[in-house]
């Protein structure tokens, strides 16, 4: 059996992920037992809730241990099986298997990924994986954008963001992104978004004024703090807020609610959170929608893929510099 790199979580961040509170070590990989696979892992998923799994705060899965293997998500290919259901070179999604080059997964975990002519398999760790379930879910179960509705999407231009502002333009809304710099402003506009705010060099209350005179129908929030504050503050009456993530206040110690409670109520705003785990049992709903509109072209995604598992601690500080472009993800090895 391979030699396996693992990061290890050797402390919690105290504030932004530091040098050393990840340590890469050698482990080796044992042998397998009846229904389960070796999985050679391809491509790792970093995510902003990584921060929340290095931490000890109450979420939605336990923390990761101090001393133990650094969870995420990950498509690898089957390198040993000793199951009926796999045999070596399959493609499959092993969950939340974590930051390593290979990990061992019961049959029952491990699900086949599909192949379609034209679409990269980093798609299905991003549009057609759970960053498209998340826009998708999030938009159409909570958000429900209606023709001639304007929505807002926070963090505008990132994996899930982009995805859904795209998908409430599909159905026949008003999009306003909100991202930071030019260049991922510009992007926005490419996709077919009808206006952007660059948070960056820009009064974001001002914008909105300009770009939604009649007020915000749905705000897609994946940021929180001042920016989540100027959107609730015009949102309308029996308006929608899509609670996806909160990525500026992942590094505090307490994240604040909105500023301005009180119009909560007033306006009588649904503010739902979620998280995609609560959808896995309805995927087929989202990609019943999902995959033809990625076939078509009509639905617009990047990833940004940084090379080597070594590089992985210090690549997912990216998420919260905003120095990624898309899908954030690692290469951990070859794809066959």
């Amino acid at each position: 059996m391979p030699t396996n790199r693992q990061w290890i979580l050797k402390r919690r961040p105290q504030g932004e992920i530091a040098p050393g509170d990840l340590e890469l070590r050698d482990s080796a990989v044992r042998d397998l037992a009846e229904g389960e696979v070796l999985v050679r892992n391809l491509y790792l998923s970093l995510d902003p809730t990584n921060r929340i799994w290095m931490s000890d705060q109450d979420g939605y899965l336990p923390p990761v241990g101090v001393g133990e293997v650094m969870r995420g998500g990950t498509v690898g290919v089957v390198e040993a099986s000793r199951s009926d259901r796999f045999r070596p070179g399959d493609i499959v999604n092993a969950g939340l298997s974590g930051w390593q080059d290979y990990s061992i997964s019961h049959e029952e975990m491990a699900r086949p990924v599909p192949r379609i002519p034209g679409v990269p398999l980093t798609a299905f760790m991003s549009v057609l994986g759970g960053t498209g379930l998340t826009a998708w879910f999030g938009m159409m179960d909570i958000g429900r954008p209606q023709p001639g509705e304007t929505v807002v999407v926070s963090a505008a231009a990132g994996a899930v963001g982009s995805i859904a502002g795209q998908i409430a333009k599909l159905k026949g809304a008003r999009v306003i992104g909100i991202a930071g710099g030019p260049k991922k402003c510009a992007w926005l506009r490419e996709i077919g978004f009808d206006g952007a705010i660059d948070y960056r060099n820009e009064d974001v209350g001002a914008a909105l004024d300009r770009l939604c005179p009649d007020g915000v129908d749905v705000n897609f929030e994946n940021v929180g703090g001042d920016i989540m504050n100027a959107v609730i503050a015009r949102m309308n009456t029996f308006s929608r807020m899509p609670l996806c993530g909160l990525i500026s206040t992942y590094n505090a110690e307490v994240a604040a609610g909105p500023a301005d409670f009180g119009r909560v109520l007033m306006k009588r705003i649904l503010i739902r959170g979620f998280i995609v785990i609560d959808y896995l049992p309805r995927a087929g709903e989202a990609f019943a929608e999902l995959a033809p509109w990625v076939a078509s072209g009509q639905l617009k995604w990047k990833a940004h893929v940084v090379e080597g598992l070594e590089n992985a601690a210090e690549a997912v500080n990216r998420l919260f510099t905003g120095d990624h472009d898309g899908k954030l993800l690692v290469q951990i090895s070859p794809e066959p």
